[in-house]
């Protein structure tokens, strides 16, 4: 019942394979109508079943789209009659809506993960597409439920007792039961019973009661062999049909209760299955009243520790009886509730839906993560500010602002200082002064910090998401950072330095005149007093040196003023120049790196939601009462253990 043990095993020999199981060949593809020996029928895995490929992919969409095409070349009311046909063969002709949602959810959650998580991890989700592709396409008002045991546990004696005649042999020898006996209460059942592999001359009607029993009209009660049989084959038949049955009828003795190869290898498994599920206390009429109500509590014990729901309170979970075969106690009440879990016909989607509960479990370290993930905007933003070190963007816009502040003083500076400037350029030509070399970055050393960026901002991507998906991201940012440091320099280049031609500002003309003037003040006050000493002009010291003063003094003075004012504006300059290049290197790194990212980042949270929708509610619990020896119902210890979700 939704265990991958389940999966996979063949079919018997004449008999048709499993419907809609990877590797196995179709079964018959309508209700009620069985296979013909030697040919296989429809598979659950779409229109491949035909060949015997019974297989799942993106089956759904895939067919609709290919069945769409000649419909709407047909015209538009052929088109929507097709589709509507198709959807009647879909998910959602017989299944109510919460079922049909996680249906969807699962198929799209498998197309959507198919290159993501692993094929194995998917194959138990597809396989529950599978089967219930194929239950929907059989009777949906018949309910099918099987009868396990032991040997030596009177399976197939309560199997008798619940047809009113002896259909199925009973005896000492061990095992009694080889192959699965099919007992049907109305017609319409040949599909299911071709789907489950039971032969047609193993197939009953019950002689005592039939038509008259009306409230078992849709039953459909299949005894299989012991479960702990020595045959490997009949072992294999049980697996098999418990993957394919709407609910099962454990029958248990009171010697075997507590076998370990019962709850290890069956019911510990199918806990998530406790509200199809039955337990029969069998042969209690060997035990006093007191030492069946012993053995009743520690059986919901050990079910309890299997983390089995017992369906006591009103609570959904499994049903627990006494019942004897021989004598006939509870046989009547295990009919009774057989029949009214019969006519409320919502087995196979409880079975469906803890079918899904367990492939959700089993996907759920797939699709959830540990804690909050993705990439929030301080981890865009640190990856922005590390591919701006990369590119020198502050280095940048530092050389520009020292390239207009050096301008501006050449421009602006007295004549004097700048022929002692170039003449100690001049000094200096050549030189190996280490004070002189400007430092070069080496291009290794910027595309080392390129990767350290990216891998830092990919890992904070994919810190606590699961690993098929953090893998994902980081393999998107290793794709993105390829080629990205040689795109930073083309960047570079592409911008061009800000150093080279840095722009003046409208005072500088009049600042340059002013020190022309003081230049001239100081060369007219030095003529003068020539004039004086060699006695052109008449003699007047004071004049002269207060012209010549004025000039050097004016001279120093507006080269101060002006390299004051400009220290805002060179200082605007290079802050423009670095927030150009970082937000040309933060464009170019978001395109190839981020992007990338944030795209794996948004199909997690699809496939997450996807996720959230197939491990959601289940359908509407039944009520079944836990019943005590006598009929009585019994209110016992509820359920301590934890849920299969």
């Amino acid at each position: 019942m939704g265990q991958s043990m389940q999966t996979g095993q063949p079919g018997q020999p004449g008999q048709p394979g499993q419907a809609g199981q990877a590797g196995q060949p179709g079964q018959a593809g309508q209700a009620g109508q069985p296979s013909q020996p030697g040919q296989p029928g429809r598979g659950a895995g779409g229109p491949q079943g035909e060949q015997g490929q019974a297989r799942w992919d993106d089956g759904l969409i895939a067919r609709r789209a290919a069945e769409r095409a000649p419909a709407e070349e047909a015209g538009a009311d052929a088109g929507e009659a097709r589709i509507e046909a198709l959807d009647a063969r879909g998910f959602g002709g017989s299944y109510g809506g919460g079922l049909r949602t996680r249906l969807d959810a699962l198929h799209e959650l498998v197309g959507l993960s198919r290159t993501r998580v692993e094929s194995e991890a998917l194959a138990e989700a597809g396989r529950v597409l599978d089967e219930a592709a194929a239950r929907q396409r059989l009777s949906s008002r018949h309910t099918v439920v099987a009868l396990a045991g032991a040997t030596g546990s009177g399976k197939s004696t309560l199997f008798n007792a619940l047809a009113g005649v002896a259909v199925s042999e009973t005896g000492l020898r061990r095992p009694t039961t080889s192959a699965p006996l099919a007992l049907t209460w109305s017609e319409g059942a040949a599909g299911l019973l071709d789907r489950l592999g039971v032969p047609g001359r193993l197939r009953r009607r019950p002689l005592a009661g039939g038509a008259a029993d009306a409230e078992l009209q849709s039953l459909v009660l299949i005894d299989l062999p012991d479960h702990d049989s020595a045959v490997t084959a009949h072992r294999d038949q049980v697996d098999r049909a418990l993957g394919l049955v709407d609910a099962v009828i454990w029958v248990v003795d009171p010697e075997k209760y507590a076998d370990a190869a019962l709850h290890e290898r069956y019911l510990r498994p199918l806990a998530g299955h406790a509200e199809v599920t039955f337990v029969v206390l069998n042969q209690v009429d060997r035990l006093g009243a007191e030492a069946a109500e012993l053995v009743l509590d520690d059986l919901r014990r050990l079910l309890d520790e299997d983390g089995m729901a017992l369906g006591e309170h009103g609570e959904p979970g499994a049903t627990v009886l006494p019942v004897s075969a021989l004598t006939g106690e509870g046989v009547s009440e295990l009919r009774e509730l057989l029949a009214r879990f019969v006519q409320d016909r919502t087995a196979s989607e409880r079975r469906i839906a803890a079918d899904i509960d367990a492939a959700a479990a089993r996907l759920r370290p797939a699709y959830v993560a540990e804690g909050r993930s993705g990439l929030g905007e301080r981890s865009r933003e640190e990856f922005a500010g590390r591919l701006a070190v990369a590119v020198g963007a502050q280095a940048a816009g530092e050389a520009a602002e020292r390239v207009w502040r050096r301008g501006a003083i050449r421009a602006c500076g007295s004549p004097w200082l700048r022929l002692h400037r170039w003449y100690e350029r001049k000094r200096w030509h050549g030189s190996t002064d280490p004070r002189l070399a400007s430092p070069v970055e080496d291009e290794l050393t910027a595309r080392q910090r390129v990767e350290q960026a990216v891998r830092i901002v990919a890992d904070e991507a994919s810190r606590g998401l699961p690993a098929p998906w953090a893998h994902a991201v980081r393999e998107a940012a290793t794709r993105g950072a390829e080629g990205l440091p040689e795109a930073l320099d083309e960047l570079t280049v592409a911008l061009g330095d800000p150093a080279a031609r840095p722009p003046r500002p409208a005072w500088w003309p009049v600042a340059v005149l002013a020190q022309a003037l003081m230049t001239l003040l100081q060369l007219f006050g030095a003529l003068w007093l020539v004039g004086q000493i060699v006695g052109f002009v008449e003699p007047g010291l004071l004049p002269p040196v207060l012209v010549m003063v004025g000039g050097i003094v004016g001279g120093p003075l507006i080269e101060w003023a002006c390299e004051s004012g400009v220290r805002g504006p060179a200082r605007r300059y290079g802050q423009e120049a670095e927030r150009k290049l970082a937000e040309a290197a933060a464009a170019c790194g978001r395109a190839r790196v981020l992007d990338p990212v944030s795209a794996e980042l948004l199909r997690y949270r699809e496939v997450r939601e996807q996720y959230a929708k197939v491990a959601g509610p289940r359908p509407s619990p039944r009520i079944v009462g836990t019943v005590g020896r006598g009929g009585a119902p019994r209110l016992g210890a509820t359920r301590t253990g934890t849920r299969y979700r």
